[in-house]
Parts: structure tokens; sequence; C-alpha cells
């Protein structure tokens, strides 16, 4: 989920912002037509589909990338630009079975990889440490394109896939054509995940205190309780979305990868200071914990529905990007942005690459 110390702290808006309140998710395909007064060269304009539209890729690949074997999903032509989309917790690769459609039929080659953890996706080693931290899943992405030799993409996320993009946005810039950020910066400090939030906002989080113990480590590990806990937690961040069990499922499937406790639970104890790094990451932390500015271009989204979101105006991130920019708002949006708008999404994706 997004960063805790993100969902109080509020900046100034900055110079140069875009704010704009997509319309109802069936009419957010057409909000920003080719030819509209929205800064940037006009783009496709993405089709309104009904979320649910796609229930599954034809096909899912495999390939050897850093210290992993990754499962990812690919659909559109072969030699169209890339967009890399990146799912978050507790989701899968299933949150753009309706975007990626949409995109590869705007030309776009989609790649849509399982996080480490999840689903078809392996490490290489027994010996490898399973770590969730920041800067392992952002290289993970960096060494799925080097594999799949994609020098550059535009990288579209949400949670920790928003994270993972933003990281490889701000370490290696030259990689990313444009980014699309649900909740906009999520890049971590720890020593401030040290301080209380307001109770309220702390109840939000409350799996996160419960993955800090023993308990939730082992709730984590039993199928049941993990299936359940995951389910509750997808109906409590997404309160307007309709989805069925069958929806739910076959995401449910990827929890079922034999390291996907481990992964989940260092991720939220590292992120509140409660467990180390993997030494090899040090340096890059480091940088990121300067709170490295992003530079290349990005729409940030906020869904209006996301309870981790204290505010959808986006003022309390807008400083840490620095060039060109767009803020929108997804109305009656939980925080599973892409599954439950997906042209809204797709739209975003395609209106970054052209900003």
């Amino acid at each position: 989920m997004i960063n805790r110390r993100t969902f109080t702290k509020v900046v100034g808006l900055g110079v140069g912002a875009t704010t704009v309140s997509v319309g109802a998710a069936s009419n957010a395909s057409t909000a920003f037509a080719a030819g509209s007064d929205r800064p940037g060269r006009p783009g496709p304009v993405i089709p309104a589909i009904a979320p649910g539209t796609h229930t599954t890729f034809a096909e899912l690949k495999r390939v050897q990338a850093g210290v992993l074997d990754i499962g990812y999903a690919e659909v559109g032509p072969k030699h169209g630009p890339v967009v890399i989309c990146l799912h978050g917790w507790p989701y899968d690769i299933h949150s753009f079975v309706d975007v990626a459609p949409l995109l590869a039929d705007a030309g776009y080659r989609v790649i849509v990889p399982y996080l480490r953890g999840h689903g078809t996706t392996n490490f290489l080693s027994p010996t490898t440490v399973r770590t969730g931290q920041q800067s392992a899943v952002a290289l993970d992405v960096i060494a799925l394109m080097d594999a799949l030799k994609i020098h550059k993409a535009v990288l579209a996320g949400f949670d920790w896939g928003s994270r993972a993009a933003g990281t490889v946005a701000a370490l290696w810039p030259e990689r990313v054509k444009a980014l699309v950020a649900v909740s906009g910066y999520l890049i971590v400090n720890i020593p401030s995940q040290h301080n209380p939030l307001p109770p309220k906002a702390e109840h939000t989080w409350w799996y996160q205190y419960y993955f800090a113990t023993d308990r939730g480590r082992l709730a984590m590990e039993t199928k049941q309780y993990r299936h359940d806990l995951c389910r509750l937690v997808w109906d409590e961040v997404s309160p307007t979305w309709k989805f069925d069990d069958a929806t739910f499922e076959r995401t449910a499937a990827a929890f079922e990868n034999p390291d996907y406790a481990a992964v989940v639970i260092h991720n939220y104890r590292w992120r509140l200071g409660l467990a180390d790094g993997e030494p090899r990451y040090n340096r890059y932390e480091q940088l990121l914990a300067a709170r490295p500015a992003i530079t290349v271009p990005t729409i940030a989204v906020d869904p209006a529905l996301d309870p981790f979101l204290p505010t959808t105006d986006g003022t309390g991130y807008r400083r840490f990007f620095t060039g060109r920019y767009e803020h929108r708002v997804l109305p009656g949006i939980g925080h599973n942005a892409p599954q439950e708008a997906p042209a809204a999404f797709a739209q975003a994706v395609v209106d970054a690459d052209h900003l």
C-alpha cells in the first residue's frame, strides 16, 4: 500500500501543475480527446469499456532476469512502444487484464509482470534473501527490461507497483519515457516511518502492524487465513467495486507462490524499520532516503475513494515531480485503480506518453 507518511503530509501545489477530475469511469476515456487543450501532443482516445470485460491473458511468458525467473503477460505489437504495468498488494497481473488490451489496441506493446513472490515469478536461487524492499523490486523491473532488451518504457503502476515505477524513474530516468503513478510519490523514507500518525490514519494500516507480529506472519503462511485477509483488504480499500468471487480467486492464485508470505512480510516490516534491508541494496536505499525528485513526464492519479489518501488534490507530493506533470482524480474509484477504472487508467498511460 502507499507510504504512511505521505498520508498526512501536505505541501504546496507548486508551479505548472494541471489538476483534472476525470468523470465517471465510463466517461473517462473521452475526457482527453485528441486536440483538447491539455498540454503536450494529442494521443489516441481510449474507448470506454466496462470493468471486467476481459478476465484472462491469452498467454503467459517467462524470462530469467536478475535474481528472478519472471512470469509475465505480454500483449500488443512486438515492435510497438513499450508500457510496463506494475501491480500492487494484495493484487496481481489481473489488475491490468482490461488495461492491457486497450493499450495494445492503441499500438502499445504491454508487459505485465508478476512481482517477486507472486504468481509464476520465482527466485533462481534458494539462498537469495526474500526481501520486499523498494529498491529490490525496482531493480527487478530494470532486470526485466534488460532481459527483454527494452531500453526505455512507459511505466505505470499502483501500490507496490507505483512505488517501484517511481523508484526506477527517480534513480534511472534514462530508462523511463513517462510515468503513471497512482497515489503520486510513494518512495519510502524509513526514519520518517517511526513517527506516529493520527489514530484514524493508523487504523487504515491495521494489516501492516499485524504483519509485524509472529501471529500476522503465521496468518500469511496459512492458506485460508492469507486468502481471507487479502479478500478483506479488497473489500475495505475498494468500497464501490462490485467484483465477484471469480475475480478475486483469479488473483488469489498468485498468493500461492512459495515465497509470497516471506516477501510480503519483509516488505511491511522493512518499511516500518523492523527488518533490515539486504546489504546489496544499501547504496540504492541511501539515494532514495534523500527523496530524489522525479524528472520524467508524469501523470499522477488519485482514486477518490482510496482510504489511504487524506486528500486527492495531489498537494502532498507535488514538489517531488519536477518534469512535465499532470494530476488526475478518479471519482468513485477505490485503491485498485486500473481494474476498477481500466479506460481511465489506459488513457492516463497514453496521455503521459504524449506529455
